[in-house]
């Protein structure tokens, strides 16, 4: 098995089920501190975005709050949103500069960490357990550490705190430069983007971003694309780092087929998030809750369960 090869860890559990889930809690045997860059500092009064939000469920239920990748929406989560609101009063956002919430030049991790909690305090959560994917795990991460007695318990998809080597700089150029004035169809723009963007699922996702204007009815993008392009190197970096520190409940959930969390990254891990979990979804990649839909809710339930975070 994957983790049993980690060292300095030592693995203390493991156990494999029927849905393809692997899950480990390691105990790190010596102090790792990874160098981090601080983040540039935020503007004296830092301008909050009010966050677009749907809510599955009953709000008298406990709060899980689901954050979205990069160039995602609440959409991309509506299908494990229905399936946890048995549970859950299962809040999906649209974070700054996606979906339908609104845009900025700013665009950083703290900044997003202080919509976030804007959101919160406009709807009166208290104690939400918080799920992030992607750049949305980073979100989640950062408000966690900056309020860890304000959450519940965190989750975190197929990220980990370090920074990753920029890219998608290509792909936010090619869409920059789609002449939406003459498009008839998302069809049409997969059809244009093919020759640059060859990934057809990949393509799909990205025209998913299309919506009419509702004056003109010409497409425009959702998303920001000018502010995340200019705020990749920003959103490739950490995140979190020592000696910010969450105590309370943490899960990582990785897929098998991904390379965004490796056996390098649970030392980091474990000395942000001493009480971390780290589960593996086999035959899953990057979007884990796409590929492995019923084993990722399982993975979920489970720890949930463990840790007294569901309501009964």
């Amino acid at each position: 098995m994957f983790f049993a090869e980690i060292t300095p860890l030592s693995r203390v559990r493991s156990r494999a089920n029927g849905q393809g889930v692997q899950s480990d809690e390691l105990r790190s045997g010596s102090s790792f501190h990874p160098f981090c860059r601080p983040f540039p500092p935020l503007n004296a009064n830092p301008e909050t975005i009010p966050l677009h939000a749907e809510l599955l469920g009953d709000r008298d239920r406990p709060a899980l709050v689901v954050m979205h990748g990069m160039l995602g929406s609440r959409r991309n989560w509506a299908s494990m949103a229905r399936q946890l609101s048995e549970y859950f009063a299962v809040w999906t956002l649209d974070l700054r500069n996606h979906g339908a919430s609104g845009h900025s030049p700013e665009m950083s991790y703290p900044v997003m960490a202080r919509d976030l909690g804007a959101f919160l305090a406009r709807e009166a959560i208290s104690q939400p357990l918080l799920m992030g994917h992607s750049m949305g795990g980073k979100v989640a991460m950062r408000y966690t550490v900056d309020h860890p007695e304000s959450v519940a318990g965190l989750v975190v998809v197929d990220i980990s705190p370090k920074a990753y080597p920029p890219r998608w700089e290509h792909e936010f150029a090619v869409l920059r430069a789609l002449d939406l004035t003459t498009l008839a169809s998302r069809g049409e723009a997969e059809e244009r983007l093919a020759s640059d963007i060859p990934d057809w699922a990949f393509r799909k996702f990205l025209t998913t971003n299309l919506v009419r204007d509702p004056a003109s009815k010409a497409f425009v993008w959702a998303v920001n694309l000018e502010a995340l392009q200019a705020a990749l190197p920003q959103l490739f970096r950490e995140g979190v780092c020592p000696p910010d520190r969450f105590a309370g409940p943490t899960l990582f959930v990785r897929g098998g087929r991904s390379r965004f969390v490796s056996a390098d990254d649970f030392p980091r891990i474990r000395e942000i998030f001493p009480h971390a979990v780290l589960e593996t979804i086999a035959e899953a990649g990057h979007n884990v809750h796409f590929d492995r839909p019923e084993a990722f809710a399982e993975c979920l339930k489970g720890w949930m369960e463990r840790n007294k975070l569901m309501a009964s």
